[in-house]
């Protein structure tokens, strides 16, 4: 049988799911700024050692 009244607890759901996504979406963003920076760091050494060899 399924309760009557009000829903039990969704205000405090709400607001836990919005932290999580919070959460979720700025480990996202900290992975892709560390693959670009990565990328950058990785394009510069390879400029360097590019530049060390024609010398």
């Amino acid at each position: 049988m399924g309760k009557k009244g009000k829903e039990k607890n969704t205000v405090n759901k709400a607001k836990h799911t919005k932290l999580l996504n919070r959460k979720k979406n700025k480990l996202k963003k900290e992975k892709e700024t560390r693959k670009e920076r990565l990328k950058t760091i990785m394009a510069n050494h390879r400029e360097q050692k590019k530049s060390e060899e024609k010398k």
